[in-house]
């Protein structure tokens, strides 16, 4: 394992703010919860810090978001925090952020073009649905009190109204980061100790 550098840990802890930004946009259009799952900015910022840290750094800085709200700070959405949540329906797409990240910016690793960037955009939003929905199915059927007459098909049905609005924001996620890479990042020193690293 690589050891991590300060500029890391800075920058890791940079999208643990973003995320926290990112959970509680609710806070100021409290309308915007389906089914109990709050539409937030997460997705976008998880799939950044992968396209822009790394796999490797990027799943890190997701898994630190993950443990802080755990810990009890009030970073999750609506100002939630504590252990309790890995209880929550919506608690696998918290996992998620972790695998998004780690998975778009694998892929970006390889190639740095934009319909690169862009398709590890959308398939880390993809995996953020296809973990979060099961995990929220799941968590109905064995834990949580379902509402009646849930169902696997209810569960995505909740997921339609937030898809558009990752769709684009993956997209733009994606053509953010490559032109990140490509005018700021490419020559920072940042990415000089990464690929001396």
């Amino acid at each position: 394992m690589k050891k991590l550098r300060a500029i890391d840990l800075t920058l890791a802890g940079m999208f643990v703010g973003l995320m926290c930004i990112g959970a509680n946009i609710t806070s100021i259009v409290p309308f915007m919860v389906v089914g109990g799952v709050p539409i937030t900015l997460q997705t976008f910022f998880a799939i950044l810090a992968g396209a822009i840290l790394g796999s490797r750094l990027g799943a890190i800085s997701m898994a630190v978001y993950a443990f802080v709200g755990l810990a009890g700070a009030p970073v999750f959405a609506k100002f939630g925090g504590g252990i309790g949540h890995l209880l929550s329906p919506t608690f696998g797409f918290i996992i998620s952020f972790i695998f998004t990240a780690y998975v778009t910016g694998k892929i970006i690793e390889k190639k740095k073009t934009v319909p690169v960037y862009i398709t590890a955009a959308l398939i880390g939003m993809v995996i953020n649905y296809l973990f979060g929905t099961n995990w929220m199915y799941f968590a109905y059927k064995l834990w949580a009190a379902a509402p009646e007459g849930f169902t696997y098909g209810l569960a995505w049905l909740w997921m339609v109204p937030p898809l558009p609005k990752d769709i684009l924001l993956a997209i733009g996620a994606g053509v953010l980061a490559h032109r990140l890479e490509h005018r700021v990042l490419g020559s920072s020193q940042f990415r000089k100790m990464q690929r001396s690293a």
